[in-house]
């Protein structure tokens, strides 16, 4: 079981309820931070005492507030924690449901676990917990892992990322496909365009093709 946990969480009555679970599996050595900054430091400063942390558990938002602060979100948090030190196991705990931005997890920053915040929360975070303190398995809550499964069956591919790229660069939708004529990038028809841009902001819920490429250059697709 995990000798010593951080919590990166900013509401107090979810972090009683974290502190309980850690207490039910038999830690007792935590401490919560209300901003991502503060969890980095103690993370950092726990590896240059020689006392590393073993888990890390991250919200993913956190509500700004007066106080300046460079690491803004949990997958930012979640991101230099895993640079820092690759063999921390991370949960992210969190009411995210977009299954791009779990899968993002899952292969940018190499979570071991993520659990859906509801009703039932706790408990499926002490399962999350033992299960990854115990084996190499990873956890997922099973309300968004179906959901997750269906969407790993879309690939992005080169010609979707091409798409990406010149909506990025403010090339109007309809001006990519004389674009990729002269680029010689085929299929290069209007309508495949279309049709490939809005399987792109469905897949990642995105409102309009701004909000798109915002999404994906923060997934760091472009």
């Amino acid at each position: 079981m995990f000798k010593k946990v951080i919590v990166a969480e900013d509401f107090d009555s979810i972090n009683l309820g974290i502190e309980q679970a850690l207490t039910d599996l038999g830690i007792v050595d935590f401490q919560h931070s209300k901003y991502c900054d503060d969890a980095f430091t103690k993370i950092r400063v726990a590896l240059q005492n020689n006392e590393p942390c073993d888990l890390l558990i991250s919200d993913l938002s956190f509500k700004a507030d007066s106080r300046d602060i460079k690491i803004t979100s949990g997958d930012d948090l979640i991101q230099k924690v895993r640079e820092l030190q690759p063999e921390i196991k991370i949960i992210a705990y969190s009411v995210e449901d977009k299954s791009y931005r779990i899968k993002s997890l899952f292969d940018n920053s190499d979570i071991n676990g993520f659990v859906l915040k509801g009703r039932n929360s706790i408990e499926e975070l002490k399962k999350a917990i033992h299960l990854i303190s115990t084996s190499d398995e990873k956890y997922i809550s099973p309300e968004v892992a179906s959901a997750l499964q269906e969407k790993n069956n879309f690939e992005i591919d080169d010609l979707d990322i091409n798409i990406l790229k010149q909506l990025s660069l403010g090339t109007p939708q309809d001006d990519i496909s004389d674009t990729f004529k002269e680029l010689n990038i085929k299929p290069n028809s209007k309508s495949t365009i279309e049709k490939r841009i809005a399987k792109l902001k469905d897949f990642f819920k995105a409102n309009n093709t701004t909000h798109l490429v915002s999404i994906t250059k923060d997934m760091g697709i472009i």
